[in-house]
This record gives C-alpha cells, structure tokens and sequence, in this order.
C-alpha cells in the first residue's frame, strides 16, 4: 500500500536536521512529503521552517512513511523500538551511532526489514561532512540505492562500505575532536606568538583546509608531502621532530583505539 510520506524521521537532534536541510532546501524531496517526530517539542519547533510536518506520534511515523529514518539518541533506542511494537517498516535508514543493523531488526521483529546505516559527522551540518554509508540490504534495489544515496549526497562526500567498517569511519570522522584538538592548538600557538585570536582562527583553518585539499588532489604520497616541507634547511624539520619524539601518529592512533573499544563496550 503507498504511504502517506516519501520519507519519515524519528528523532530531531543534530543528525535528522541536518538530512532535512539537505534534502528540503536541494527540492531533493518536497516538504510536504516529510513528516518528523520528536518528544521535545522544542525541537520540533526549531524546523517549523522547513515546512515538514511535525509530530509526537513515532507510531504514525512509522506506519505512514515509505522510508523511515531512525535517529534517535542511543540511550533512547529500546525505548523508542518499543513504542513501534507491531508495526512492520520495510525500510529503515539508522543513522544512530553503535547500534548494528541486526539488532535493529531483531528489535523491530516483524517480517523482512531492510535497513541501510549512515555514520554522519558534524560538518554535515553545513553540508561539507563526511558519510560512511552501509546500503549492502538494498544493493539489488537500485531505485532505493541511488534515494539513499541522494538523501547523504546533500550532507558532503558519501563513501559506500559494508558495516563492519562503519566503527572506524565513526572513530576517524564521525568523531571530530581530531581536527579541532589540532586547530585549537594552531591558534593558541598563532596567539602566544603575536596574532589576534580571529587571525589565528583564519589562518590555521585554511591551512588545515588547504593541506587537505591538496592531499585528495595530489598523487603523492603524504611522506612525500612531508619531505617537501623540510627540504632546504626548512624550520619545518623541527616541528617533525618534536611530533616523532612525542609520538604523535601513536598519540592518534590510541585516541581512534580508546573510541572504537568505549563503542564496543557500549553496544554489550
């Protein structure tokens, strides 16, 4: 039977509001084939702009929308699963960190569900994000392949992998504190030695931005780009020196570690 709505959201928190500017203000999907849920009203009221409708009910969500989004916060998973009892959505897109699509089937317990799941992070906000999209249930479907991938294209660059490589997008994407460890300090150092805070800002955001780009554009390899930098005498061979004798790339990589086990031991 064709239901009421293209797409139906549970849950209003960062995640959903980003898709929903994606895909209303791309005219990806007209508004009134939207509908959102949420306990807060509040956060309902925060996209009154966009034209969807909005609810309290995550059962006529669920039972009304071809597509239906999960984006509830994860502590609030069993919870909502609960309110759904008996209610059979045929595709499921989970955007909820930690939370594998076999549980969300064995949760949901009714008939075949598809489920398609999207590691986000923050800068998807602005549509400048990164998105680790596992669609592996729907692969032989490519009307709901390519609507899936088009709701995440409008969020930044989407990379399509199996599940079990999801954790690690989450640690080394969705999980942002990286690059903002790394340009706080930039600027801090900019400030300690002469320039205001907001020329500081602007001018280690754009080098991180500029070295990134160059970094998808370049065939070199990033060792290669290194020793560019310190040829020549260049000061350059003394910031590398004191992050080898720190262990910086080990420093990163235990960070990435301490998330995927805190990640594990939450989903047990």
């Amino acid at each position: 039977m064709k239901k009421q709505f293209k797409l139906g959201v549970i849950g209003c928190g960062l995640n959903s509001t980003a898709i929903l500017r994606g895909v209303v203000l791309s005219d990806f999907i007209r508004e009134k084939k939207i509908i959102v849920s949420d306990k807060d009203e509040s956060k309902l009221d925060n996209i009154e702009y966009l034209g969807v409708k909005t609810t309290l009910d995550n059962r006529y969500v669920a039972q009304n929308s071809e597509y239906l989004i999960l984006a509830v916060n994860e502590k609030n998973f069993k919870e909502t699963i609960k309110e759904l009892e008996g209610i059979r959505p045929e595709k499921v897109i989970s955007v909820i960190c930690g939370i594998s699509k076999n549980e969300i089937k064995n949760s949901l317990g009714i008939g075949v569900i598809k489920v398609a799941r999207a590691v986000m992070n923050l800068p998807c906000s602005i549509g400048s994000g990164t998105v680790g999209l596992d669609m592996v249930d729907y692969n032989k479907l490519t009307d709901d392949t390519e609507f899936i991938t088009n709701i995440f294209d409008k969020l930044g660059t989407v990379v399509s992998l199996e599940e079990s490589k999801l954790d690690a997008v989450s640690a080394i994407s969705g999980n942002s504190v990286y690059p903002l460890f790394l340009i706080d300090s930039l600027i801090n150092a900019g400030v300690k030695n002469g320039l205001t805070k907001g020329e500081a800002k602007l001018i280690a955001t754009q080098s991180v931005l500029g070295i990134a780009e160059l970094i998808q554009r370049e065939e070199q390899s990033i060792d290669d780009i290194l020793l560019q930098n310190c040829k020549n005498g260049s000061p350059a061979i003394e910031s590398v020196k004191v992050f080898e004798d720190n262990e910086f790339r080990k420093l990163v990589s235990d960070a990435a570690e301490a998330y995927i086990s805190r990640l594990k031991s939450q989903k047990t």
